[in-house]
């Protein structure tokens, strides 16, 4: 299917870009080729950026899987696991990465959560038995990883900021909404293809993070949007130093050799990180040719046109670009919520529903293209459409709490 899915975006960004010369735009293509030169060199730069970064986790995560923190955290979460990942064994060292990632999504921590992510592949790997193709497990964790709920998305309230907004975490609430919605479409697709038993253990984790979901809505939701932004960032870096802190003492404890453990984990994450150039390149040239030929610019008006013609609303019509970027580039969706704001207002329901939007899910084929490059999949299975499950379930979701909470105006 990804195959498939990534002849498509060329084909069409090359269909797109004739039908504008034939309309009388001389220059896109040189425009659609300069956006492809652009974006490979970009992928470069992304998996160059990442190097460090993935050097410096996956040595902290070595000294906390020799310490013990990872297996006690799969043991703590044994029950849980055993339901959605069947195949891979009770105290495997996967599941303590699997979580160590979640936990790094939540809190908005992206730096620890990709290579700590990356790892979690490479262990699901080992278990795989056809490494060309993507295993359950692996399909659950990418999906549940790329709809991550976010509690704590800082970056959003501080681009509403510099953008104009009277109070820029007023879409707060709306963003949990749709993010955790994200999560739990992506989550029941891939229960109902895999099988998975929602029992009255998966069901009471369930409830348990819609509480969570909601109780931190409660709570972040009647502060200034000062003091929650002073707070959520506070959180986040007050429990990523912590983390670093008590796996160093835990080292100390087991006597483990922390400074071997960290370089060897450090080399494996400079591997890693060469590892996914390729694939980096693949993917997002084509998103970007995708975008350069004119080809959503088109379809979002033609959206417009259908809507207003069968007489409905067409106000949420102005998130639809935003809301077709995010699947494909986390930067695209960036500019064109930025854009949005620039162009209807922070304040506007259209800059409010785009903001909503950039919160309620990752970038899919980025996620997709990195995590399973990273360990060599071909076969995706149905990775793609869990994921695009979770998009349109945060999408659709993001939709309604804009219009509860801000109307449509």
């Amino acid at each position: 299917m990804l195959n498939v899915l990534w002849i498509g975006f060329f084909i069409t960004a090359f269909v797109a870009a004739v039908l504008q010369f034939l309309g009388g735009d001389q220059n896109i293509f040189a425009a659609v080729m300069k956006a492809a030169f652009e974006a490979a060199k970009t992928a470069f730069e992304v998996a160059l950026g990442l190097t460090g970064v993935m050097c410096l986790w996956l040595g902290v995560m070595k000294i906390g899987e020799r310490a013990g923190f990872l297996a006690l955290l799969g043991r703590w979460l044994a029950p849980l696991f055993a339901r959605l990942f069947p195949e891979v064994p009770r105290g495997h060292p996967a599941l303590g990465s699997v979580t160590m990632n979640m936990a790094a999504n939540i809190l908005g921590l992206d730096n620890a959560a990709t290579p700590i992510g990356l790892k979690a592949m490479r262990e699901l790997h080992e278990l795989n038995p056809d490494k060309d193709t993507a295993s359950n497990a692996q399909i659950l964790f990418l999906v549940l990883n790329a709809s991550s709920v976010t509690l704590l998305p800082v970056t959003i309230f501080t681009y509403r900021a510099q953008m104009g907004a009277v109070d820029p975490s007023d879409v707060f609430i709306p963003i949990l909404m749709a993010t955790y919605c994200s999560t739990l479409a992506g989550f029941l697709f891939v229960a109902a293809v895999q099988r998975i038993c929602l029992d009255g253990v998966v069901l009471a984790w369930m409830g348990g993070v819609a509480a969570v979901v909601g109780g931190l809505a409660w709570y972040f939701g009647h502060l200034p949007a000062a003091v929650m932004t002073a707070h959520s960032s506070l959180l986040s870096n007050f429990l990523l130093l912590a983390l670093i802190m008590i796996f160093l003492v835990g080292a100390l404890v087991k006597k483990v050799n922390a400074y071997e453990a960290f370089i060897e984990g450090a080399k494996e994450g400079f591997n890693t990180a060469v590892t996914i150039i390729p694939y980096l390149v693949a993917m997002l040239v084509a998103i970007a040719m995708l975008r350069a030929s004119g080809a959503l610019p088109a379809f979002v008006e033609a959206v417009r046109a259908g809507v207003l013609a069968l007489g409905y609303d067409a106000a949420w019509v102005d998130g639809l670009p935003t809301m077709l970027m995010k699947p494909l580039s986390g930067s695209g969706a960036r500019a064109m919520m930025v854009e949005t704001m620039r162009v209807s207002g922070a304040d506007s329901f259209a800059g409010r529903l785009a903001s909503i939007v950039q919160g309620s899910t990752e970038t899919t084929f980025y996620v997709l293209a990195v995590y399973f490059g990273s360990v060599g999949i071909k076969r995706v299975r149905h990775a793609v459409a869990g994921g695009l499950m979770a998009d349109l379930g945060g999408f659709v979701a993001a939709v309604f709490a804009a219009y509860l909470f801000f109307g449509g105006k």
